[in-house]
This record gives C-alpha cells, sequence and structure tokens, in this order.
C-alpha cells in the first residue's frame, strides 16, 4: 500500500469512527506508529484533524467535519436503519454506513 493509499484509507477509517489511536490505527494498517505519525502530520494540511495526547489521546475529526454527509436519500436511511434494527450479522457495517453517509447521527 502506498503512501497516498493509506493516508486515503486514514480519512476512510477517521471517517467512520471520528477517533482512534495511533497505535490501533498502526496495527490495523500493518505499519509502525511512526508511519501513522507521519501520515497523521501530512493529512493535517488538508484535513482538520485533531490530535490528543496523553491516556485516552489519539486523532479524531470535528463534529463539524462530514464531508459525505447527506449522500443517502431519506429513503435508503430508512432502509439501512431497519437492517440495522435486525441486528443481523451485517449491523455494524451499515451503521458505519449510514453514519458516514445519511445525515441522522
Amino acid at each position: 500500500m502506498s503512501a497516498n493509499e493509506r493516508r486515503a484509507e486514514i480519512m476512510r477509517i477517521l471517517n467512520g469512527r471520528r477517533w482512534d489511536t495511533v497505535p490501533r490505527l498502526a496495527a490495523e494498517l500493518q505499519v509502525s506508529r511512526s508511519t501513522v505519525n507521519r501520515d497523521i502530520l501530512a493529512l493535517t494540511k488538508d484535513y482538520p484533524l485533531e490530535t490528543y495526547q496523553g491516556n485516552g489521546g489519539g486523532v479524531g475529526l470535528p463534529g463539524w467535519y462530514r464531508p459525505n454527509k447527506n449522500i443517502l436519500s431519506r429513503q435508503q436511511q430508512e432502509a439501512l436503519t431497519r437492517v440495522i434494527e435486525s441486528d443481523g450479522p451485517d449491523a455494524e457495517i451499515f451503521r458505519e454506513i449510514l453514519e458516514a453517509f445519511g445525515a441522522r447521527k
């Protein structure tokens, strides 16, 4: 995975989760913590990333930053909500999709 692909994946993860830790991102992307830190530093030039130091620290996106909001229609959001409420095996995946692309929180 190239640096650009990895940085796009970090942003995809943060758009879905809104916040994560550097160690968790590093493990998920199979790179070192310093690589993730360099990627975060590079991403701060183009995105409003917030970093938190110390215990419970990590990196996240501010609440106002939602680049993909309102892409889903109301009908699509309602259908995803029904799937999520059924608590099927993919409910968490659909919850992430709704969070990333729907108008509801």
